[in-house]
């Protein structure tokens, strides 16, 4: 099951780390830009072409220590048909690299809508007689405030492709708490939307543990997250909201279960941007990007026992 093999991933590199693959523009060392600018003019191809080629360099220099990667789709979608071409090139590069991919597309419709979605980003497509995989990424994130309609159709893919996917519960934004915060019938929302998806996927828990169906509830609310996963016990979740965003280690090490087990935790601009702070004008990117990761690693290790 999919996320059996994320949590093996995790347990042989000993680090519940996922990289958020997120470049703008101004993320990427001035030599990678202005090199494809030169090349192609100041396009939008050339900057997709950048982004990429800043992907592959770090990606080349974390794959050993980390066990995924999570490039976020609006970053790629800014560049046109270019980024999007760049987008799956970076997946497909991360997991001819061992890495597992979770997209973070954040989509949520219902009906045919909601099936083309999950086709296109889990599963696939027929043309003629041929099935076809757009882009078959390991996990992808979902906006679950639609109800169960919204949510089944990319089930129904991950189970028939091994897929899995994260659905949005408690997220790690200020603004969050004024409607997954509402109680409703003596629960809050962000509770109900939870114990809906444990209902969901309670027929496919893995060899782990853990269903199809993952949880995104952010480290930068510690007291919830420590109840979801109290609450919670075949939920695998994601973890947004550590670094930048003011969640630390102890407050994502919530997440884990007793083994250890059951979460990744997110880190995006604090590692692709940690060339930033060397003073050497990004040419040290790659290396600066591992030292970060590794000090987060290093961050979580302190704080979850795995076993």
């Amino acid at each position: 099951m999919s996320f059996d093999i994320l949590q093996a991933k995790i347990l042989d590199k000993q680090n519940p780390t996922v990289v958020g693959l997120d470049p703008l523009p101004d993320y990427v060392p001035r030599h990678i830009m202005d090199r494809h600018i030169a090349d192609k003019g100041e396009t939008l191809k050339a900057a997709a072409d950048a982004f990429y080629e800043f992907n592959c360099g770090l990606i080349d220099a974390l794959d050993d220590i980390i066990p995924a990667v999570k490039p976020q789709s609006a970053y790629y979608e800014l560049l046109g048909a270019a980024g999007v071409q760049s987008f799956k090139k970076t997946a497909d590069y991360a997991k001819a690299k061992g890495l597992y991919v979770i997209a973070d597309v954040k989509r949520g419709d219902i009906g045919s809508t909601a099936e083309a979605y999950s086709a296109a980003y889990l599963g696939g497509v027929k043309i003629g007689g041929t099935e076809l995989f757009p882009f078959d990424f390991d996990a992808i994130t979902v906006n679950g405030y639609l109800g169960s309609d919204g949510i089944t159709p990319f089930l129904e893919t991950s189970i028939k492709r091994d897929k899995a996917i994260f659905v949005l519960v408690k997220t790690s934004n200020p603004s969050s708490a004024e409607l997954q915060d509402q109680e409703i019938g003596g629960r809050t929302l962000y509770t109900v939307v939870g114990d809906l998806l444990a209902e969901l996927s309670k027929d496919t828990v893995g060899a782990f543990g853990y269903s199809r169906i993952g949880a995104v509830v952010g480290a930068t609310y510690p007291d919830e997250l420590k109840r979801l996963r109290q609450r919670l016990r075949h939920t695998f979740f994601l973890v947004p909201g550590y670094g930048v965003q003011g969640g630390g280690a102890s407050d994502a090490a919530h997440a884990f279960d007793d083994r250890g087990c059951g979460a990744v935790v997110n880190s995006s601009r604090a590692i692709i941007c940690a060339w930033k702070k060397t003073g050497n004008s990004g040419r040290d990117y790659a290396e600066a990007a591992r030292s970060e990761a590794i000090k987060m690693r290093d961050d979580l290790r302190g704080v979850i026992c795995f076993k």
